[in-house]
């Protein structure tokens, strides 16, 4: 079956899945790719906002169901590393150069900064399937996990629906352009972390 919506590049390989399953397929993926899974989720969320500005999906039903998606699967992570994760990634963790002293440590700074971590996480690839998991193992309450994960998903839903709602065809540039100060932003986000686990460091000893 071909695709009724012109994709632009990256796009075109989540077509079929939109055409057959529409809503369905953005729910199951995000809900997937927020636990850890690698699946396309980003890329299906951004084609069916085209789909949505061309009339094919409808634009608040689709921002709501990405929303609901996005938190389930974040709360399915929390769960994973509230349960499980930590021994999880003492275990395993060494395959990833990730051993018991650095995830403690990044397991303090997320204790510090996790609410701000949660909001945000979701615009960067690899933190966004983590986050949930990662939260999971601090000592973060539930609750206060969940008030910050519905702000970072809306934020992160409403950006890329208004995106591919809006910009249609032309997505494609604005999505090469935002991911490559991305990259930039990750680098600057570790090196303050950085910068910051070793004043704690530094303070501990005095």
């Amino acid at each position: 079956m071909l695709s009724l919506v012109f994709l632009p590049g990256f796009l075109q390989s989540v077509a079929p899945l939109l055409d057959h399953y529409g809503y369905g397929a953005v729910a199951l993926l995000l809900v997937l790719e927020d636990f850890g899974i690698p699946v396309p989720g980003e890329t299906t969320l951004i084609a069916a906002a085209i789909y949505a500005g061309t009339g094919r999906l409808n634009v608040v039903l689709l921002l709501v169901i990405a929303v609901l998606a996005a938190v389930i699967g974040d709360n399915i992570g929390f769960a994973i590393g509230h349960y499980g994760g930590e021994a999880l990634i003492h275990r395993y963790g060494r395959y990833l150069f990730l051993n018991k002293r650095r995830f403690n440590s990044a397991r303090d700074f997320f204790n510090r900064h996790g609410g701000v971590i949660v909001v945000f996480a979701r615009f960067f690839e690899g933190l966004r399937q983590l986050n949930g998991i990662i939260a999971g193992t601090s000592d973060m309450r539930w609750q206060l996990f969940l008030v910050y994960n519905v702000i970072g998903a809306a934020l992160w839903a409403g950006t890329w629906i208004t995106f591919g709602y809006v910009a249609g065809n032309h997505i494609a540039t604005i999505y090469h352009t935002v991911t490559r100060y991305e990259q930039y932003a990750l680098v600057l986000l570790i090196v303050v972390a950085a910068v910051l686990l070793i004043r704690m460091i530094r303070h501990r000893r005095r």
